[in-house]
C-alpha cells in the first residue's frame, strides 16, 4: 500500500495510557452515588465506550443516569490529569510528520478531550479532533474516519488508523481504512507495532506521501 494522505489515532491506550484515569475518574463518580468500585469488566468497557455509553452501563436506572451525568459535568478534569501518561514516542513522531502527513483524533472521548490536549501541548500538533460528539454515530461505526476523510479529500485507502482494541479494529473496518494495531497482536491488522515511533520507518518505506496543501 503507498499513498498514505492522513493519519489518524484512537486516544486513549495509543496517544496516552489512560486506564488508571478512567478508573479513577468513574470511580469518583460511582463513590458520589454509594456504589462500588468498578470490576475488571466495567473498567475495560470504560477504557474503549462513550461516557454517555458507560454511564448507562454504570447506572442502568434512568433517574441515576440523569444525576450523573449532571454531577460529572459539574467535575473538573484536569484533578485527573495526573492519572494519565504521554506514550514516548508520540512528540517527536507528530511533529516528524508535520507538514507531511495531517494529523487526526478519532476517539469515543466528548468534553474532557480539549482539556486533555492543552495540558500536553498537543492542540496545535493535530489538524483534525473527532470526538464521539462531533458524529452522529461513534465508533465502532465509521463516521468518525469517514468525517476525516472527507476534510482531507483522502480515499480510504489512503489514511492509517491507529488503534489498540476491537473497537478500533471494528471502526476501521467499517470505514475500509488500513488498521495499524498498538500493542495489541489479538487484533486483526494490516500492520502491528509496539512503539509509535515504528510508524516513522514504516510510512517512509510506503514512499513519500502525496503532496498536500496544509489545512
Amino acid at each position: 500500500m503507498t499513498g498514505v494522505r492522513v493519519v489518524a489515532f484512537d486516544c486513549d491506550g495509543v496517544l496516552f495510557e489512560t486506564l488508571e484515569a478512567n478508573r479513577q475518574y468513574y470511580d469518583h463518580i460511582l463513590q458520589q452515588f454509594g456504589r462500588p468500585r468498578m470490576n475488571a469488566e466495567q473498567l475495560q468497557f470504560s477504557h474503549i465506550h462513550t461516557v454517555d455509553q458507560i454511564i448507562e452501563r454504570l447506572f442502568p436506572e434512568p433517574a441515576v443516569q440523569a444525576a450523573a451525568h449532571a454531577f460529572r459535568r459539574s467535575l473538573d478534569y484536569g484533578i485527573f490529569l495526573k492519572y494519565l501518561t504521554i506514550e514516548p514516542d508520540l512528540i517527536a513522531l507528530l511533529d516528524w510528520m508535520d507538514g507531511s502527513y495531517p494529523r487526526a483524533i478519532a476517539t469515543n472521548r466528548t468534553d474532557t478531550m480539549s482539556r486533555l490536549l492543552q495540558e500536553f501541548d498537543l492542540t496545535r500538533r493535530f489538524e483534525m479532533v473527532v470526538t464521539s460528539r462531533d458524529v452522529e454515530r461513534p465508533k465502532p461505526y465509521p463516521d468518525p474516519l469517514q468525517k476525516i476523510l472527507a476534510r482531507f479529500g483522502a480515499a480510504p485507502h489512503q489514511m492509517l488508523f491507529v488503534g489498540d482494541s476491537i473497537v478500533d479494529q471494528r471502526t476501521a473496518d467499517a470505514a475500509g481504512v488500513p488498521f495499524v494495531a498498538y500493542r495489541n497482536p489479538e487484533l486483526r491488522a494490516t500492520h502491528h507495532i509496539r512503539a509509535l515511533g515504528e510508524l516513522k520507518p514504516l510510512l517512509e518505506r510506503m514512499g513519500d506521501p502525496t503532496e498536500m496543501k496544509r489545512i
